[in-house]
C-alpha cells in the first residue's frame, strides 16, 4: 500500500497519461475523478470551458482509494487547465475534500504556452495550507519530459524531508 495518491481528472487523456507516468515513477496509487457530465467532443469542450469560467461544479462521483484521504503522506492532484482555471471536476473535489488533505502537489496539463501559476493559487484556496510541489506541463512540447523529471525530483526531495521529520 502506497503513501502517495495520484488523483486526476482527464477530458482528453493527456492528464491521465501524465498521472499514470508519475504514479509508476513514484510507486503511487492512482485514482480517477469523474463528475458524470458528458464532456466529450466539441460540445463537451465548450461546456468544460464555460463551467471553468463560471466556476461551476457538479458533484464528484464516488471514488475508491486504498485508505482515507487524510492518511496519505502526499496527494498529487492532476487537472487540465480550462480557461485559465483548474477543471470544474477538480474544483468540485477540492471544495468537498480539500480540508482533508495535508500535503498536496499539483500537475497541470495545459494547451497554451503560459505556465499557469495563478491556477495553483486558485486551487490552494480550498486547502488548509499551500501546495508542496507543482508542475505545469504541455503535452507534446519539447520541455515536457524535462519538467516532469524536475517535478519528480522536487517531489522525492519533499518526501525525503517528510521522512526525516517523522
Amino acid at each position: 500500500m502506497s503513501d502517495i495518491l495520484c488523483m486526476y481528472f482527464s477530458r482528453t487523456g493527456n492528464t491521465k497519461t501524465a498521472m499514470e507516468e508519475l504514479a509508476v515513477a513514484l510507486g503511487a496509487e492512482l485514482a480517477e475523478l469523474r463528475d458524470g457530465v458528458d464532456r466529450s467532443g466539441t460540445k463537451g469542450y465548450l461546456r468544460s470551458g464555460m463551467d471553468a469560467m463560471r466556476r461551476t461544479v457538479a458533484p464528484v462521483l464516488p471514488f475508491e482509494t486504498e485508505k482515507p484521504l487524510a492518511n496519505y503522506k502526499l496527494v498529487i492532484l492532476g487537472t487540465p487547465v480550462w480557461a485559465g482555471r483548474c477543471s470544474s471536476v477538480t474544483r468540485g473535489f477540492l471544495k468537498e475534500h480539500g480540508h482533508l488533505l495535508t500535503n498536496v502537489s499539483y500537475v497541470l496539463l495545459r494547451g497554451g504556452n503560459g505556465k499557469c501559476e495563478e491556477v495553483y493559487q486558485q486551487m490552494d484556496n480550498y486547502l488548509s495550507q499551500p501546495h508542496c510541489t507543482a508542475v505545469s506541463l504541455r503535452a507534446g512540447s519539447v520541455g515536457y519530459h524535462f519538467w516532469q523529471e524536475e517535478f519528480l525530483r522536487q517531489t522525492r526531495a519533499f518526501l525525503e524531508a517528510q521522512e526525516v521529520r517523522d
